[in-house]
């Protein structure tokens, strides 16, 4: 997510090299790019779905089954609080994860609230870099105009 408005919302695939604790940037899309995210297997604990782009089909496989839940519950919440045009189709995903008992609207779990928690935080750290961004131009630019007028009455004065 980008901390500008109008927000931004992008879907990054990384891997995981073995004997690597880093992990490297595969492919990215913007969130408006997907179309349809297919789970595969609902009843199943396979970690292997499939996301559909605007122009890409993309095989993905998830650390575990459980993770790859909780990846779908986070990409539905985000799907639905950022974009107002077209939402994805989720197809053979838990019904949990369109809501009901899903992490992200439990009010008993604490895995939400963790979330929620650290996605308020995000936010708020977001609108501050903002507000720091935007008073460090304005910094820039004071700076920038008090330079040019002191180089002007240094050029008056010397002549």
């Amino acid at each position: 997510m980008t901390n500008k408005k109008p927000t931004q919302a992008s879907i990054t695939k990384v891997k995981q090299f073995e004997g690597s604790t880093s992990f490297v940037r595969r492919s990215q899309w913007m969130l408006e790019q997907l179309r349809q995210v297919n789970g595969i297997d609902p009843n199943g604990d396979s970690a292997e779905f499939d996301l559909l782009f605007e122009n890409a089909f993309d095989q993905w496989v998830a650390s575990t089954a459980s993770e790859k839940c909780t990846f779908f519950q986070i990409l539905h919440h985000t799907c639905q609080r950022y974009l107002t045009d077209r939402k994805p189709e989720f197809i053979n995903c838990q019904s949990k994860i369109m809501g009901g008992n899903s992490i992200l609207h439990s009010a008993a779990d604490s895995v939400t609230s963790a979330v929620q928690k650290a996605s308020q935080a995000l936010n708020e750290r977001g609108e501050r870099l903002g507000r720091a961004e935007e008073k460090t131009e304005d910094l820039k630019n004071s700076a920038q105009q008090f330079a040019e007028t002191a180089h002007k009455l240094a050029m008056k004065h010397k002549c």
